[in-house]
């Protein structure tokens, strides 16, 4: 005989749950237990696949009891910054796959529209969660449905400007809409416990608002002015109870705050802010604290909110077998050698101190360093502002994060010639994050603006070359770009020198074949021209420094002294090499039959994966110089790249 089969698994209650719909078969009482066990499962598939981990801790009983008590994905649950929605996705279908996390072919590490339907709403950048609900919510209005819509937005993501604008057109849309607040860093709220429980409970009842809604039936029978007063009196009342009253002049009805991790305090608040008919948005300020429920993530917020690989008991993340600096590093050393030297130089990041190395310029410069938030159009125009009193700003902010505030770079910045400098991190493809965080697109956006100087790092030496270069600019905008990752341990100086603007360099002189790289791609290039040289095909290799201004001269002898002229960039279709083709055709230099072939990314998205696997797929390695330069020449071996 056999004896009863035990189940041994940690998560066992969660291993019976696919979907939401199975979470809600379950009773109240046990949701705890779902929780202590989708932490443990999320901690697990972090440390294995690597990713964001604290914001998703923190969210974990929030996202329990939001899809328990609303019917998702008929009910439509936006989040803000998807970072936090793993938890999310191991609820909706998705936890047989979790631990393909931001890998080739698995998982995005963010929210997207064509993973589940559990996501109605892609979101990898900050800030856009409100609005999009408010778009599904007037949508559902205008089509007769009946469906609630729900927006979650960390108080991170509320230092930006578009969560306020959709507030306020929320507000006079009058829309049924949910807000939830994840303050996780008590940032707003004061401390929460019973009687904040209590309280938000009452408020979001429907028995109050009723009694309220009596309540201003009757005042209106006075005159207008008690009637205005009454409300006001109410609304701050109620705010200065709850600490809501910015959010309730905002238009909101506002509740709140609760303990985000007391699913007996969350789960009647979000029963009766669904079954409220209010044609009034209404917001739920919960706080929850990042890292929650694993202390080596409670203990460092910073260190643990994006990790590598780490172990599970001791929080020891993996360490990095990188035997050179990273890109970011370098570029934190070069300014600060530049800050040393001249006091007028200033830094500014939006939200991304670490992320850009500012961190240790602030280290070093506290007074002269400046963090505005996610608020990257206010960080443009504040550093033409510091550039207008004549100090030397430096504006750090990731490629595909300067697109939030393009129309600041043109207006206040490009049209008043105001030498603000534009360091952008993350060019190229970046690997883990996917489309949503490449650079793919700066070189074309700032390349059509009149008098901007754009540079671009082929290596770490020529970062800190451009950094100084930057610092002497003072007469019009500049920016310089270069890629995640590290450097290919090139030695550097202690401080960059000054390059001539608009002056390329050559590496390697040869005669059948230019290779005129812009950017991180030059190694490539180099591999390239080896590979060309033994098949007979003298091969050039030019660094082009300069985007614009373009060095003509170098243009004129690369065309004029090789049967095929190839341009490499790191970037979109319409940047480098549209300049580089403008200028040939304009100065007749295709006339002689000169072969030219542009070597941009693909266009389309390329999906997360190693960035040398990213690389290789958008034919953009040595193997695809090689092939086009062979294509060009009719050679009958050449295997051109995929462009699909």
């Amino acid at each position: 005989m056999t004896g009863p089969v035990t189940n041994t698994s940690k998560t066992p209650l969660l291993d019976s749950l696919h979907l939401p719909s199975d979470l809600r078969r379950l009773d109240v009482e046990q949701l705890p237990q779902v929780a202590r066990e989708l932490r443990a499962e999320m901690i697990d598939a972090v440390s294995v696949a690597g990713g964001h981990l604290g914001a998703g801790l923190g969210v974990v009983e929030l996202t329990v009891a939001l899809h328990y008590v609303f019917d998702t994905p008929a009910d439509r649950l936006v989040w803000d910054v998807g970072h936090q929605s793993y938890p999310h996705k191991i609820l909706t279908g998705r936890r047989d796959r979790i631990r393909t996390l931001r890998q080739g072919g698995g998982l995005s590490g963010f929210t997207r529209r064509a993973e589940s339907e559990y996501d109605p709403f892609g979101a990898a950048h900050s800030s856009t969660s409100i609005s999009a609900a408010l778009g599904m919510s007037v949508a559902r209005d205008l089509t007769g449905g009946d469906r609630s819509v729900i927006a979650v937005i960390g108080d991170g993501a509320m230092s930006a400007g578009m969560a306020y604008e959709a507030m306020n057109n929320a507000a006079a849309a009058g829309t049924r809409l949910i807000v939830i607040l994840n303050d996780n860093d008590m940032s707003i709220a004061r401390p929460v416990g019973a009687m904040s429980a209590y309280l938000s409970r009452l408020i979001s009842s429907r028995s109050y608002r009723g009694f309220r809604h009596i309540a201003k039936q009757m005042a209106r029978a006075f005159p207008k002015p008690f009637e205005e007063a009454a409300r006001r009196a109410e609304e701050f009342a109620r705010g200065f109870v709850t600490g809501g009253t910015l959010f309730e002049e905002l238009g909101f009805y506002y509740i709140g705050p609760i303990d985000g991790h007391n699913l007996d305090h969350l789960m009647p608040v979000l029963r009766n802010v669904r079954d409220a008919k209010d044609e009034r948005p209404i917001l739920v300020h919960v706080v929850t604290r990042k890292g929650h429920g694993y202390p080596p993530a409670e203990a460092s917020e910073d260190k643990y909110h994006g990790v590598t690989k780490f172990d599970v008991i001791t929080g020891a993340m993996a360490k990095s077998s990188a035997k050179t600096p990273s890109y970011t590093k370098v570029f934190a050393d070069a300014l600060i050698a530049e800050a040393e030297a001249d006091e007028k130089v200033v830094a500014i990041t939006a939200a991304m101190p670490s992320g850009t190395g500012l961190n240790l310029f602030a280290e070093r410069f506290p007074k002269r360093s400046f963090d505005v938030g996610i608020a990257e159009q206010h960080a443009v125009t504040f550093a033409a502002g510091l550039a207008a009193e004549g100090l030397k700003p430096f504006a750090a902010i990731y490629s595909t994060f300067l697109q939030r505030a393009y129309d600041q770079v043109v207006h206040d910045v490009a049209i008043q010639r105001l030498p603000v400098r534009f360091a952008l991190d993350r060019a190229g493809l970046v690997g883990a994050d996917g489309p949503t965080h490449a650079g793919a697109y700066d070189i074309a956006y700032l390349g059509c603006l009149p008098d901007f100087v754009l540079m671009a790092a082929a290596d770490e030496a020529e970062l800190m070359h451009m950094v100084a270069t930057a610092a002497a600019i003072d007469d019009r905008p500049s920016a310089l770009r270069y890629p995640r990752g590290e450097g290919i341990g090139m030695a550097l100086p202690a401080r960059g020198s000054v390059l001539q603007i608009g002056k390329g360099r050559v590496l390697k002189e040869g005669t059948a074949v230019a290779l005129l790289s812009f950017g991180a791609r030059l190694q490539e290039c180099l591999k390239a021209a080896e590979e060309l040289g033994a098949r007979g095909l003298s091969t050039t290799v030019a660094d082009a420094r300069f985007a614009k201004p373009l060095d003509r001269d170098l243009l004129r002898r690369l065309a004029g002294e090789h049967e095929v002229l190839i341009t490499i960039e790191e970037g979109s279709v319409g940047g480098f090499a549209a300049q580089v083709a403008q200028e040939l055709a304009t100065t007749g230099q295709f006339d002689a039959g000169l072969k030219f072939r542009p070597m941009v990314l693909p266009d389309r998205f390329i999906e997360h994966d190693r960035p040398e696997r990213q690389y290789e797929e958008a034919g953009l390695d040595a193997r695809a110089i090689v092939a086009t330069a062979l294509a060009a020449l009719g050679r009958a071996e050449a295997t051109a790249p995929a462009r699909a």
